[in-house]
C-alpha cells in the first residue's frame, strides 16, 4: 500500500480521501479485499493526521466519517482486521505479508498497536519477516502520520535518498486539494 500521498492530498475531505485511496488500488490490486484495505487504512491515516488518539484509531471499525462503513461496507476480511484481529494474535499467527494484503494490514496494525514509538514499531513490523519491506512501509504510513516526522530516528532520516525532494513533495501534496484541481496538482507534484 502506497497511499499516504493520496491521503495527504485529500485529507481535508475524509470521505474523498478514503474513496480516492480505494481507487488508487485499482491500478495494480483490483480485488475487493485490496481496495477495501486501502479505504480502511486511509481512514486510519486521516484520523492520525487529525490527532485521533491511538486507542481511538485502533478501536473496532474506526472511521473518521460517521457511518461510512454502514453505507459503503468493507470486504469481510477487512472487517475482521478493522474489528481488531490484530489485538488477539501474536507472532507467529501475526506474520509479515507474503503478498496478501490482509496479512500485511494486520501485521502493520499489530506492530502499531503493540509498540509505543516509531522505531520500536518499525523494527517489530520488519522483524516479522515475509514481505518485510511492504509490512514496514504500511506501518510507516500510519506511524508517520501518528507520531510525526521527528519521531523517526534522525539517523534513519539522514540516510534517505532525495529526502529534501520527498519532504517538498509531501508539503505540496498536503496543500493540493485545498488550492487547485486534482489533475493540475498531480501533474505538478509528480
Amino acid at each position: 500500500m502506497r497511499l499516504a500521498p493520496i491521503v495527504l492530498f485529500f485529507e481535508q475531505d475524509a470521505e474523498l480521501a478514503i474513496e480516492m485511496a480505494g481507487e488508487s488500488s485499482r491500478t495494480t490490486h483490483g480485488a475487493r479485499a485490496a481496495i477495501d484495505s486501502c479505504r480502511y487504512f486511509a481512514g486510519l491515516i486521516v484520523g492520525a493526521l487529525r490527532g485521533a488518539p491511538k486507542a481511538t484509531l485502533l478501536s473496532s471499525m474506526y472511521c473518521p466519517v460517521p457511518a461510512l462503513w454502514e453505507r459503503l461496507p468493507l470486504h469481510p476480511a477487512v472487517v475482521s482486521v478493522a474489528a481488531g484481529s490484530f489485538w488477539k494474535k501474536r507472532p507467529p499467527e501475526i506474520r509479515g505479508g507474503h503478498g496478501y494484503v490482509i496479512d500485511t494490514l494486520e501485521a502493520a496494525l499489530w506492530a502499531f498497536a503493540s509498540t509505543d514509538d516509531f522505531k520500536g514499531g518499525a523494527l517489530a513490523a520488519v522483524n516479522l519477516g515475509g514481505d518485510a519491506d511492504t509490512t514496514g512501509a504500511v506501518f510507516g504510513q500510519i506511524a508517520g502520520a501518528f507520531y510525526g516526522l521527528e519521531a523517526i530516528p534522525k539517523v534513519w532520516r539522514d540516510r534517505i535518498a532525495f529526502s529534501a525532494e520527498i519532504h517538498a513533495m509531501a508539503e505540496r501534496l498536503s496543500q493540493g486539494a485545498k488550492s487547485e484541481p486534482v489533475s493540475e496538482c498531480f501533474t505538478r507534484c509528480l
